[in-house]
């Protein structure tokens, strides 16, 4: 009998202490410092940035209103062959000019002239005729086995034109119909079209040391 009383009263204490532990309400805490006293808190670079943009905006000037757009003169200062050389120039007038930007664009320059024989339907015909060459007293040419211009009897390549032209003609003399194909590859050149405030000369052959460079009135942008 005591210990079944001794067992309820035990059973009725941890009930009583489970119902508290769950149910007491606990006084709020203070929430934990980010930082010690006296240290400063992390600020990311992003944030730092920012800052930098917004305070670098609140003291810009303010923008071209209508009618100074409209008196604005462009033009386009180029071609730079390189994109350094480009960036040096840009860093040089960018104080003389309103607005100011960088440009890339594709050309097309020659490379060269190639002078050979069409392609021929087999190789044992583009084997005949460069023995046929060899026995003419020809000795510079080289039959290509193999790619898109397999089959044809290369007869030299030239930088000048002119060059390629008196190797066909010597050739075309001794009853081959040689040609001369142009040999072309894309290249990158790079510009910078500045702006103006109306048509104010501006005077960029003092700042820029690249050479062979040229001026042209565009568009305003």
């Amino acid at each position: 009998m005591f210990v079944r009383a001794l067992f309820t009263l035990l059973l009725a204490l941890n009930l009583g202490g489970a119902a508290w532990l769950l149910f007491a309400q606990r006084p709020a805490q203070a929430p934990a410092a980010v930082a010690d006293p006296g240290v400063p808190a992390l600020v990311l670079l992003s944030e730092r940035e920012g800052e930098g943009v917004a305070a670098t905006a609140e003291l810009a000037s303010a923008p071209e209103s209508g009618a100074e757009l409209a008196s604005d003169e462009c033009r386009t200062i180029g071609p730079f062959a390189t994109q350094s050389d480009t960036r040096a120039a840009l860093n040089a007038l960018a104080p003389l000019t309103r607005r100011i930007r960088m440009r890339e664009t594709r050309a097309t320059q020659t490379r060269g002239y190639w002078v050979h024989l069409p392609a021929m339907n087999n190789r044992e015909q583009a084997l005949g005729a460069a023995r046929t060459l060899q026995q003419k007293g020809v000795r510079d040419y080289y039959v290509v086995t193999a790619g898109e211009q397999q089959n044809t009897v290369s007869l030299g390549l030239f930088r000048d034109q002119g060059n390629a032209e008196r190797r066909r003609a010597e050739i075309a003399a001794l009853g081959f119909t040689p040609q001369v194909a142009t040999r072309t590859e894309e290249l990158p050149q790079y510009w910078l079209d500045v702006a103006l405030a109306g048509a104010a000369p501006l005077d960029w052959r003092e700042r820029v040391s690249a050479r062979d460079l040229r001026e042209e009135t565009i568009a305003c942008f």
